[in-house]
């Protein structure tokens, strides 16, 4: 076993202002860590996955002492900067060959993101929570030219070869739920659950049960091997504990874990002010992915003081995990392009918010999961779906690690290492290159 450090440097910057967590109460912040305590596991990381790792913790030994290291404030990260897509089946449209073993390799991830709407709905159901925080509404993937129709189809393909339910819209079908005309056809699928994502991260960090301790603004520095175990320090204490779970997604790697196998992205999102129900036609909450997967995220959501659009495109290549301010410019820039040509009746709406989020890619779509050292497990490269692989990576590692074989740990087990990625320059011109060639492909989408 060996030492783990990061430098104050490299602690988390969030690019922008979420509309989420703006749109929320200020939270009070549980208590940081201001001494010296001992438990049976830390849980590095208070996103979707550590939350998710510590609530299945508990349930599986409720006795477990378990403290939570949060760098920030809950919400105030990379979960509460999530479009709130919980989805149940595969993300991307494509025109691969489903036969064998691809039908198979989809299964498996429509078991795996099952797990998470399965823990998301569960919660909700268990606290009350109303259909603004969980919304079991589903998801359109729409598209807006002859390329995205056809995707749309082939996608219907592989859904009746995988026994899904869907239902296709033509053009007038999702102009009768989105109000826009902008739209070619769509697809529907019912078993995406719709999160608002600061409102949930919040809610599950305040679920904790058992003797489960959360410690916001007590970021993990450094952990260093201790007896049979570990001790991780923070800026004012420290945790002596026997396991942990590494739940910090990109910046595992600032700790020495995968290096030179997380490739850092950023993606960016706008949120516009409120405006009036009756000048937008359609339902006053929708969610929609595009046909094409570089294409734009689009959402509603209605409100007491009026609806609000959420438009989420535009990805960078960031290694810094540093985002400047004339690059969320520029990504604002993109959205209010997009905005605009789908909704032209709300010309005068403006954006109130702008933001960005990291995301840790790996090179063959993998996630960094499982026992790293002894006693360290993973759950980390979420690979741009991160509600819903983030939340199941959390669950598969709290599993492992208790050594409870389930679907889900079979599913993570079979998963291939990341594969290395090209050395610096060449990583950061090819990853920047390939996501620009991969914008201008999709097109109008």
């Amino acid at each position: 076993m060996t030492s783990h450090r990061i430098k104050p440097s490299d602690l988390p910057r969030h690019p922008g202002v979420s509309g989420w967590v703006a749109m929320l109460p200020p939270r009070k912040p549980t208590p940081a860590l201001k001494a010296a305590i001992t438990a049976d596991i830390a849980v590095i990381g208070a996103g979707f996955a550590g939350l998710s790792a510590a609530r299945r913790l508990a349930q599986i030994d409720p006795g477990l002492r378990i403290a939570v290291l949060e760098a920030g404030v809950v919400g105030d990260g990379p979960a509460g900067r999530n479009s709130g897509f919980i989805i149940d089946l595969p993300h991307e449209v494509s025109s691969e060959d489903y036969g064998g073993t691809a039908l198979q390799k989809s299964r498996d991830h429509i078991t795996l993101q099952r797990r998470a709407v399965d823990f998301a709905v569960e919660l909700a159901q268990e606290k009350g929570w109303p259909r603004e925080v969980l919304d079991m509404c589903g998801r359109y993937n729409v598209a807006m030219s002859p390329e995205g129709d056809h995707h749309i189809l082939d996608y219907a393909r592989q859904l009746d070869q995988l026994g899904e339910d869907y239902r296709l819209l033509d053009r007038a079908g999702i102009a009768d739920v989105t109000g826009s005309q902008a739209f070619s056809s769509a697809i529907f699928m019912p078993g995406t659950a719709m999160v608002q994502p600061a409102a949930y991260i919040r809610g599950l960090a305040d679920a904790l049960t058992g003797k489960v301790t959360l410690y916001e603004q007590s970021p993990a520095m450094s952990f260093e091997p201790k007896g049979n175990g570990w001790r991780v320090e923070t800026p004012g204490g420290s945790v002596e504990t026997g396991r942990i779970v590494l739940a910090n997604n990109g910046y595992a790697e600032r700790f020495g874990f995968f290096r030179g196998r997380l490739l850092h992205v950023y993606t960016y999102a706008s949120m516009t002010e409120p405006f009036s129900p009756n000048r937008l036609g359609g339902l006053r909450d929708w969610a929609a992915t595009p046909s094409s997967p570089m294409g734009t995220t689009l959402r509603r959501v209605s409100g007491s003081d009026g609806d609000r659009l959420l438009v989420r495109s535009r990805y960078t290549c960031n290694p810094s995990m540093t985002v400047g301010e004339g690059t969320l410019r520029r990504a604002g820039h993109v959205h209010d392009g997009k905005f605009a040509h789908r909704f032209p009746r709300l010309s005068d709406v403006k954006m109130q918010y702008r933001w960005g989020g990291a995301m840790a890619v790996t090179l063959n779509s993998v996630p960094a999961w499982g026992e790293v050292e002894k006693g360290v497990f993973a759950a980390c490269g979420c690979n741009g779906l991160g509600a819903s692989n983030a939340t199941a990576s959390g669950l598969a590692a709290a599993e492992e690690m208790m050594g409870i074989p389930t679907d889900l740990t079979r599913i993570y087990r079979d998963f291939p290492a990341p594969k290395k990625l090209p050395p610096q320059p060449f990583l950061t011109i090819g990853a920047k290159a390939t996501l620009a060639i991969r914008e201008r492909r999709a097109g109008i989408e």
